[in-house]
């Protein structure tokens, strides 16, 4: 593995189905994303997770009381000021060395390019965490969010160019430049850029809405099976960027496809169809459900990419009408060994 700088040898991002400690949350807190039924969500999801490891919330002490009312004793109350409640995004990048040592870096957070203010609590909330912790960490200088990225936890990292290299985040900077802070901050050999979705303005096309690893070499990615879906042309530019690409050790990307939740499209241009944003818990996958009938499809994928992981399908309407899934709500702290 290539060096993380300051930390010193080793220390690289783990794919996220390796073993846990705990998982990550933020209590929502965010003006128009902090009424009743998303933290009814949010909890469901905080319950679901923590049959299977620790669930850690980071809560504003003015909603620790709410929050342990809803919790109960489902998740660990962390006491840090916050604006928002996407712990994928505005928390750490966990890291771990060849003797499980647990180390971490933070992106600069701009909350999405400053689509919301204010953010300003939410861009320390990755170094509070490190802090709480006491691990140590590095504190990257690029704009960038962790549901920008998808590593293989073998050299491997994932990511979109309508994100990353989008002038609201970092002006000026190359795409050499950006790969070079991704190896630095993630401890990864090769950067796989696919297009991302320009026309998604809200994170900018998070690749966790559009491709994930699932295995090493094997990447789940989104496809439209109707030409009269909105995104059509997008998900297929992305697929014919995916195919072959080749991993850091030199092996062929295999994609497998999913859908998304298309039927759920009149909920509008924000709402989060992906079922790709979902969480792998330890022994299990935590995934979104609309009902629909592509519910149980996208479950069957799953079972099928994971046959000894018990697939946990939950109701996210009020966390989709916030522009993300389950997968943006939650950051995997990874187990030292």
């Amino acid at each position: 593995m290539t060096l993380v700088n300051e930390l010193g040898d080793g220390f690289h991002m783990p794919a996220e189905w390796e073993k846990h400690d705990r998982c990550w949350m933020a209590w929502p807190r965010r003006n128009g994303f902090n009424c009743k039924a998303t933290k009814k969500n949010y909890a469901t999801v905080a319950k679901a997770i923590s049959e299977f490891e620790t669930v850690s919330m980071v809560t504003h002490p003015d909603d620790v009381d709410e929050a342990k009312q809803m919790l109960g004793n489902h998740a660990e109350i962390v006491e840090i000021p916050i604006d928002d409640a996407w712990a994928r995004d505005s928390g750490p990048n966990f890291l771990i060395d060849d003797k499980g040592n647990i180390a971490g870096s933070c992106f600069s957070f701009n909350c999405w390019g400053e689509n919301y203010f204010p953010y300003d609590q939410d861009a320390k909330m990755a170094e509070r965490i490190m802090k709480h912790e006491g691990f140590q960490y590095i504190q990257s200088s690029l704009k960038a969010e962790g549901g920008g990225i998808t590593v293989d936890g073998e050299g491997t990292v994932i990511t979109t160019e309508s994100c990353f290299l989008n002038p609201n985040r970092n002006p000026g900077w190359t795409k050499k430049e950006v790969e070079d802070e991704l190896r630095y901050c993630l401890g990864v050999e090769k950067v796989i850029w696919i297009p991302g979705n320009v026309d998604e303005d809200e994170t900018n096309g998070h690749v966790d809405g559009i491709a994930a690893f699932v295995r090493p070499s094997i990447v789940l990615m989104e496809k439209a099976f109707s030409s009269e879906h909105p995104f059509y042309h997008v998900l297929n530019e992305n697929i014919r960027a995916m195919k072959g690409q080749t991993d850091a050790r030199g092996r062929e990307i295999d994609i497998t496809f999913i859908e998304d939740a298309w039927g759920a499209k009149e909920k509008g241009d924000r709402f989060c169809l992906s079922y790709i944003n979902a969480y792998l818990a330890n022994g299990a996958v935590i995934m979104p459900k609309y009902n629909l009938p592509t519910d149980e499809r996208a479950r069957k994928v799953y079972e099928k990419l994971y046959p000894s992981r018990k697939i946990v399908q939950i109701q996210i309407d009020d966390i989709a009408q916030g522009g993300g899934g389950i997968h943006c709500i939650t950051q995997q702290q990874p187990s030292a060994k």
